[in-house]
């Protein structure tokens, strides 16, 4: 009855400046959905919500640190999209928090089934320490729930997924907020997605609106 996201809301997609302006002139038609296996939110088109400045160091940083990331930037850029999220997984959301629960259960159980190794989340190189950057746990888990949709007719599949993320150093001591925390989007219905723009960067005369 709730599981509805009602309203439109602004994303913000990294990518090279080439990528940015073939879809906005409609030279290519849609973003690419990434397929990786370790996604923190399973497979689809990913975006920020709501956060310019977040998307575009993230696109500098792929560029200076290529293994984050299977695309290739050489002109850290930024692509703005209009957002319905239709019918959403919201890890917000305490329902879907208990539905993700199962889809590990499920998860658990056909692997072992069949002696198959149970994914982990872990940080990027070996033996280091920090924030779990590679989900492959939470990816599988997430694809999970979307094959058993796919599999029950009963079910509808989601159009997006939606989840908050601590991430990076204490802001400062004893802190309980990260100086990288931030809400991520990944759409998996393209049609969703409303709308791409180009980002106008801010006039400083006036106040943020």
């Amino acid at each position: 009855m709730h599981s509805r996201r009602r309203g439109l809301i602004i994303g913000f997609h990294e990518c090279d400046r080439k990528v940015r302006d073939n879809i906005v002139t409609q030279k290519s038609k849609n973003l690419k959905p990434s397929e990786n296996l370790y996604d923190w939110l399973g497979n689809g088109v990913y975006f920020w919500e709501n956060n310019y400045d977040r998307a575009l160091k993230y696109a500098k940083d792929i560029k200076n640190n290529t293994q984050k990331s299977n695309s290739k930037i050489e002109n850290p850029s930024v692509l703005g999209a209009v957002i319905d999220l239709g019918y959403c997984m919201d890890l917000l959301d305490s329902s879907y928090l208990e539905l993700l629960k199962h889809g590990y259960k499920l998860l658990t159980e056909t692997n072992k089934k069949h002696g198959l190794e149970i994914p982990k989340n872990k940080p990027i190189g070996i033996g280091k320490e920090g924030d779990l950057l590679l989900r492959h746990l939470d990816c599988a888990v997430i694809e999970t729930v979307h094959q058993f949709n796919e599999d029950n007719e009963n079910r509808q599949g989601f159009d997006s997924v939606r989840g908050v993320f601590f991430e990076g150093d204490d802001l400062y001591e004893n802190a309980g907020f990260k100086n990288k925390n931030h809400i991520q989007i990944a759409i998996r219905n393209p049609n969703c997605i409303k709308g791409y723009f180009i980002p106008r960067e801010l006039n400083k005369k006036y106040p943020k609106t």
